[in-house]
């Protein structure tokens, strides 16, 4: 009998087999995929866990917990988040400038991502490129051009929350238009199209066709939008005029370079809290919405 033909032999092949098939192809099969995402989910989240995990500490030390107490939320009759002016004026600007930049970008974005995509004139593509340039340009030099712009040309819009909320409008538009250009490509015109078979108008057709269905991609770009400037620091510091128009992100930026209490985290907590609820929210709300949808295999056009 030869030693291959005995049971340890039959191991010590499929051994050697699976380590050369691993040394060929390492990546065929989610062998180290799941370790790396893994180890990536983990590294990520371990800072934030512990950030969130100190706000609840007691006493004023960053480093060492010493048990649970809403204390920096609430409790602290000067220095919780809820008792501080500042840092309570902090969170109703970022709230502010968040909200308001969902409800005048986000509407302008639908609007924009429409029209380039109905759009097969001349200057399109050019307009189409304008639209991308906001999203590959750095945010320091769309921050520093606008401060410059409202220093010297714009002066009666000026520093403070006007120009915060129209920067982010620009810095947020194009990811709108992005996400609602890839709900318009899977969808396609055939919706309209039939619409206007049965007498409806152009105008008709978009308001009462185009845009329930372009609701999904509307709503996800909201929440992602929300939670994109809800922490934004480069913007809101640059156009910040004075402490009124300082947000959550200035706060913690300015504390973690003085003496930080877990006041601090229990900032980014709340930041962190309301960001995860408004996306847990789209999430289901988008699922509520698009279920049902037939998928594009099963149909003879592409219908999202």
């Amino acid at each position: 009998m030869s030693p291959s033909s005995t049971p340890e032999g039959s191991v010590m092949t499929r051994v050697r087999w699976r380590a050369r098939d691993l040394m060929v192809n390492p990546w065929g099969k989610p062998r180290f995929l799941w370790v790396v995402g893994i180890g990536y989910v983990v590294w990520t989240l371990l800072p934030i866990v512990l950030a969130v995990l100190f706000s609840f500490n007691p006493g004023r030390s960053i480093s060492s917990f010493q048990g649970l107490s809403l204390r920096w939320y609430y409790k602290d009759p000067s220095e919780s988040v809820w008792h501080d002016p500042e840092l309570r004026q902090a969170v109703v600007q970022s709230l502010k400038l968040a909200i308001g930049t969902v409800v005048i970008g986000v509407p302008l974005g639908v609007a924009f991502a429409v029209g380039t995509d109905r759009w097969r004139g001349r200057g399109s593509g050019v307009t189409n490129f304008i639209m991308m340039f906001s999203l590959v340009t750095p945010e320091l030099i769309i921050a520093v051009a606008l401060f410059l712009l409202f220093i010297n040309l714009f002066r009666f819009v000026g520093l403070g929350t006007p120009a915060q909320l129209v920067g982010m409008v620009v810095l947020s538009l194009a990811y709108v238009v992005v996400i609602v250009r890839a709900r318009l490509l899977s969808l396609g015109k055939e919706y309209e199209e039939a619409a206007m078979d049965l007498g409806a108008s152009p105008v008709g057709a978009i308001r009462r066709v185009l845009l329930p269905l372009l609701l999904p991609a509307t709503l996800a770009s909201a929440a992602i939008v929300f939670a994109f400037i809800l922490d934004d620091f480069v913007l809101a510091s640059a156009l910040s005029l004075d402490a009124s128009t300082e947000t959550i992100a200035i706060k913690i930026y300015s504390a973690a370079r003085t003496g930080p209490t877990p006041a601090v985290n229990a900032l980014g907590s709340l930041m962190l809290f309301i960001s995860t609820i408004v996306i847990v929210l789209a999430l289901i709300l988008f699922r509520r919405l698009t279920r049902g949808e037939i998928p594009q295999e099963r149909v003879g056009f592409p219908i999202g």
